[in-house]
């Protein structure tokens, strides 16, 4: 059985699927495909704490559109211990460093973030996208499936 591809959701891209005027818009449809179990969606405490601040700030009626999403398709991390954070020194802003290495930590091919550059691995161990890139990989990676032969066993 093939494993579900992990990712780890920055703040940024859950803010905007949780405030999502509409069910198309890029953030919302990566939460979504976690929720129908298509991927393993992780993020830390520190991005859940960030993401409930900014709403409550500036959307306070998107608290419970981002409680009820989070509960059906995140699963929280804990933020990395501050002696994890030494061996990642340099590949990512400092205030953004704890996601990169939580990212890591829980074992997620990609981190999907609006602030891309914000984030600067030195290995390919974790893939930095934005939700619309990733969603295109996907949908090439579906392409394949459009041939009739490629169903049969």
């Amino acid at each position: 059985m093939a494993h579900r591809p992990r990712i780890f959701l920055d703040a940024d891209v859950i803010f905007a699927g949780s405030a999502a005027p509409s069910t198309q818009g890029a953030s919302y449809v990566v939460l979504l495909m976690g929720e129908i179990t298509l991927l393993d969606c992780f993020t830390s405490i520190q991005v859940m704490t960030e993401v409930e601040r900014n709403l409550a700030d500036k959307l306070p009626h998107a608290l419970a559109e981002f409680r009820l999403l989070t509960k059906r398709c995140l699963t929280v991390v804990p933020d990395p211990k501050i002696t994890d954070l030494h061996a990642f020194n340099g590949q990512a802003d400092p205030k953004d460093l704890p996601i990169l290495v939580a990212a890591v930590q829980a074992n997620c091919s990609h981190l999907i973030a609006f602030n891309t550059r914000h984030f600067m691995p030195t290995d390919d161990k974790i893939v930095i996208q934005r939700p619309g890139e990733f969603l295109r990989k996907i949908r090439s990676q579906l392409s394949f499936l459009s041939s009739a032969e490629e169903w049969g066993d």
